[in-house]
Order: structure tokens, then sequence, then C-alpha cells
């Protein structure tokens, strides 16, 4: 007899890695802009949890980017440019601008090993 907790996770989504070539920028980063917080498991590999999907960074040369087809991972927030400011205050680099799409509001960054990530957030209230 499996308990409910099986069924509920059961074949979803669970776990992400992504390569990073600098392991104590990306998680200084990442601490920084998002409050992350991360277990090492030597020099090389860094994990993180509770962040919505769980997951961690290993050291390789190597990074995910939109324009080479890579998974686009995008985080909310409930204040789009006060997240962009901590991104770029934390040494993101913004790659697109904040931009509307159906439903929201997002922009792109790259964390300090080259990884692209995306914020998204509703559309502003009608004032």
């Amino acid at each position: 007899m499996s308990n409910s907790t099986d069924n509920v996770n059961h074949e979803k989504l669970n776990y992400v890695e992504f390569a990073a070539h600098d392991l104590k920028a990306t998680c200084g980063f990442f601490h920084a802009a998002f409050a992350w917080d991360f277990i090492w498991y030597g020099e090389d590999y860094a994990s993180f949890s509770n962040q919505g999907l769980d997951g961690g960074f290993y050291k390789a040369d190597m990074n995910t980017r939109v324009e080479d087809g890579a998974a686009l991972l995008v985080l909310y927030s409930r204040d789009l440019e006060s997240t962009m400011q901590k991104v770029t205050a934390a040494g993101g680099k913004v790659c697109k601008d904040i931009f509307d799409f159906p439903g929201g509001r997002r922009f792109h960054f790259k964390e300090p090993s080259g990884n692209e990530l995306a914020v998204w957030s509703e559309q502003n209230p009608k004032l």
C-alpha cells in the first residue's frame, strides 16, 4: 500500500540540477538575491531546497541558456521591479528586460555562472 504523499509526488518534477563553473559565486548570488540556503557536498556540489523545486549546482564549465534550447526555469515575484533590482545588486545580469506576455510580465537574467532563468509576475493592476 502506498501512502498519499507518494501518490501526490509520483511522476512529478522533483529535482533540477544546473552546471556552474563558479559554485561559490552562483550560490552566493542565489543567497543574496533570493535568500536560498545551500548544503555543500564537498567542493563540487551544493543543493538547495524549499524553493518550489529542490535542486542543486554541480561544478562544470557548461550552463543553461534558452538560445541553446535549454529549459527555462521561472521564479515568481509579487514585485517584479524590486526582484529585478535584487538580481542586479547580487551580481546577476538582466538579458531580457521586463516584457508583457499573456497573463503577466517577466524578465530573464543570467547568474554568475551564466545559467539563464526568468522571473514573472501578474500584470500591474489597473489604477
